[in-house]
């Protein structure tokens, strides 16, 4: 962990820290803004189906989210974390995945609560706002929009709207560019390793929300400037400089 912000993550309950000085604010999406694991599931296993394989418990794909949709197929065909399936298999599966999701895109997905008072309260004091996230575009932009979020962001960074994505440094970087604003006036609010490791990259600051994917793994073990409970917890900790 960052030893200058340590005492951030160990005393997230409390709000005595001296603010952090951020002009700009990025926002992961799965995990972090939206609850999207049951449609993520919901989808894999209708393409399970099709495929005439074995369906998995929703728990089980919610561990293979973090590393955008090939990653997320990838995994439910191995059932590992790292897993290379036939490349014919996979040839095959990914696109009836992709339909499967597209159909199924908001059936159960939701904002997480405090997202919408803590991006109302961001708001409210001036911060900019971008989406970062590794989801492509054509599922991304339709989610933000069917969830009501699709106008809050200034810019949003899909998966395939740069030649790289988190955890480079790539995005993050262009959305400091795009606001002329230093890295170290930004920070990445996210779930995962994913996240942790790109704002490092990039010199920008990274709170992490607990109740995310991080792919199974706890969320407590990763380099970030705190724990926050939600987006509206996040907004006590931060200030305009």
């Amino acid at each position: 962990m960052n030893p200058s912000f340590s005492h951030l993550a160990s005393t997230s309950g409390s709000n005595s820290e001296s603010p952090l000085a951020i002009k700009v604010i990025m926002i992961d999406l799965d995990g972090t803004l939206l609850d999207t694991a049951e449609d993520l599931a919901l989808a894999a296993n209708l393409m399970l189906k099709e495929l005439g394989m074995s369906e998995q418990p929703t728990s089980t794909i919610r561990s293979y989210i973090g590393k955008g949709i090939q990653k997320l197929v990838k995994r439910t065909l191995t059932g590992q974390l790292d897993g290379e399936p036939d490349a014919a298999l996979f040839a095959k599966a990914l696109p009836i995945y992709e339909h499967h999701y597209a159909n199924n895109l908001s059936v159960h997905t939701r904002p997480y609560p405090g997202v919408l008072e803590g991006i109302q309260a961001m708001q409210k004091i001036g911060f900019k706002l971008a989406c970062i996230t590794n989801k492509a575009e054509a599922f991304t932009l339709p989610l933000l929009r069917s969830t009501g979020l699709y106008d809050k962001f200034e810019i949003i960074l899909s998966g395939d709207s740069l030649p790289k994505k988190k955890p480079d440094p790539m995005p993050l970087t262009h959305i400091c560019q795009h606001f002329q604003t230093a890295p170290q006036q930004a920070l990445l609010i996210g779930d995962s390793l994913n996240d942790a490791i790109a704002a490092r990259a990039a010199g920008c600051h990274v709170f992490c929300v607990p109740y995310g994917y991080n792919e199974g793994r706890n969320v407590y073990e990763l380099d970030c400037d705190a724990i926050v409970a939600s987006l509206l917890e996040a907004t006590h900790r931060i200030a305009l400089p």
